[in-house]
């Protein structure tokens, strides 16, 4: 059974691509997760910004798709977002559909218009 479900799907009100983990992102062992699993694009943080006015870290990575950030809060959901790096996006979601720990529970683009 995977750990962590996640949609792909466009922000809201935008066209941008991004990956909303709704369930599982709370755990301890999520980020390091995630690296794992996409351990071949090979992802280096480049910087960490800490949000404690939104209860929020933003980690930015560097990788062999590109620059990517993933924002995490206390609430249990996180985020991969890539303003100028759509295809990075795509390629992250191809590794973790593929990913035994990760499910990606298809949602309906139009809720987000």
């Amino acid at each position: 059974m995977s750990q962590y479900k996640y949609y792909f799907r466009p922000g809201y009100q935008s066209e941008e691509l991004l990956l909303d983990f709704f369930d599982g992102a709370e755990n301890e062992s999520f980020v390091s997760d995630f690296l794992h699993a996409i351990s071949e694009l090979n992802p280096k943080m480049i910087d960490i910004l800490d949000l404690w006015m939104n209860d929020e870290v933003l980690m930015t990575y560097e990788s062999l798709a590109g620059k990517f950030t993933l924002s995490k809060d206390i609430w249990g959901f996180a985020f991969i977002m890539a303003e100028n790096n759509q295809d990075g996006v795509v390629q992250i979601n191809s590794i973790l559909e593929k990913a035994a720990l990760f499910e990606k529970i298809e949602v309906d683009f139009e809720k987000y218009k």
